[in-house]
């Protein structure tokens, strides 16, 4: 099934994506079938989005239309065999939003499941502070931060660039459903894609912090990026059914 939505287009006024390496197998648990973990230097990679979007709307609306929303993603790297090649995208376990319409439409007319949320954001300068709290109360995220010159030491991407290709490439979103083994699909388009380090003073997300999925020494975080004015657009592609 392909939900017929129209081309959206807009601009990513912050993106963060903050993010962990985690052991594989420890991943792969956690994923449903078709998908598995899309690897690098031998670790599996998790993350958090926090995504502020304006002047969302359909392409062809003129640009002082649109409307703006505070967004949050959990998404995993992921890849899986389609017709006898293998893809590589990104798979969504959990997404949240502080707009309304975004949860109403959300896995109706637009791709995915969108929870109801209350973010907190505070941005001075190239410094960030960006928290979410689901309102069902399961999911909670935290990131702090400011703009580096550099990735940490410690991360498995050895250079800034080597990070961002991996994440552009991470364009293909599948979400996951209420009907199992079907997955939502989404493609985002940026029209000038750029990342900045983003030197993380702390980070909290209750879902990659949750033992019984990640159990101690399994999980860490690895690095951090930043976009800042992307103009971008939103594609519907076909949903991927896979038999339980």
């Amino acid at each position: 099934m392909n939900l017929q939505i129209p081309t959206l287009a807009g601009v990513i006024e912050r993106r963060i994506l903050a993010n962990y390496r985690v052991d594989p197998s420890c991943m792969t648990a956690v994923l449903p079938p078709p998908f598995r973990p899309q690897l690098v230097d031998g670790f599996a990679i998790g993350g958090i989005c926090l995504i502020r979007l304006k002047r969302i709307r359909p392409k062809r609306i003129p640009i002082l239309w649109g409307f703006a929303s505070e967004n949050a993603a959990h998404r995993i790297a992921v890849e899986w065999d389609a017709n006898g090649q293998t893809q590589h995208g990104v798979f969504v376990p959990r997404r949240d939003t502080n707009s309304k319409l975004n949860a109403l439409v959300g896995g109706r007319i637009f791709p995915g499941i969108h929870h109801r949320a209350t973010f907190n954001v505070a941005e001075n300068g190239n410094r960030y502070s960006v928290a979410m709290h689901s309102l069902d109360g399961e999911v909670l995220v935290r990131v702090d931060g400011s703009v580096a010159s550099g990735l940490p030491d410690s991360s498995i991407f050895k250079t800034l660039e080597s990070a961002s290709e991996f994440f552009r490439l991470g364009s293909f979103g599948y979400s996951a459903t209420p009907k199992q083994g079907t997955f939502d699909a989404l493609e985002l388009d940026c029209k000038n894609w750029q990342v900045e380090p983003l030197h993380v003073d702390a980070i909290q997300s209750s879902y990659f912090e949750n033992e019984r999925l990640f159990p101690p020494n399994s999980i860490e975080f690895d690095c951090a990026l930043l976009m800042r004015n992307i103009d971008h657009e939103w594609h519907g592609r076909e949903s991927l059914c896979c038999p339980a």
